[in-house]
């Protein structure tokens, strides 16, 4: 299985799940939700600050599957994006959409998710996964 650190945050609605091996800060749900996700807060994510429905929409934006969610009241479940799409970010990580596994050379499944973002720079720490270590290092695509 490839590093992980999960942390939950849940209300009587919604868990959010929030993945910090994963995270490379691409801010998608600071800029969509900031009364929910708010990096400058202790705890950073607030399930009460939105409803159910616009937390989950804005988990549907993070590029990398650090955030995800279960309902608690019956809500709709995360859907399953209905294409594969690879994304070539600029000096970035490659973006994969859709339904995926990563799997070992023996064939077991690392990581199975919808939203994955892979190193391509070779300098992140949680290979294959991107840990925003492009940035850091000041990683540029030719």
């Amino acid at each position: 299985m490839l590093e992980s650190k999960i942390r939950s945050y849940e209300n009587d609605t919604i868990v959010v799940q929030y993945d910090v091996k994963r995270c490379i800060h691409a801010a998608e749900c600071v800029r969509g939700l900031p009364t929910v996700f708010n990096p400058q807060r202790r705890p950073w994510i607030d399930t009460n600050g939105a409803s159910a429905d616009d937390i989950a929409a804005v988990i549907a934006r993070c590029p990398t599957g650090a955030l995800h969610y279960s309902r608690n009241d019956g809500g709709a479940a995360e859907a399953v994006p209905a294409e594969h799409s690879v994304t070539l970010e600029p000096d970035g990580p490659l973006v994969l959409r859709g339904h995926f596994q990563i799997t070992d050379q023996a064939g077991h499944v690392l990581l199975e998710d919808t939203r994955i973002a892979l190193c391509r720079c070779g300098a992140s720490q949680n290979k294959p996964l991107c840990d925003g270590s492009h940035h850091t290092i000041g990683f540029a695509a030719d």
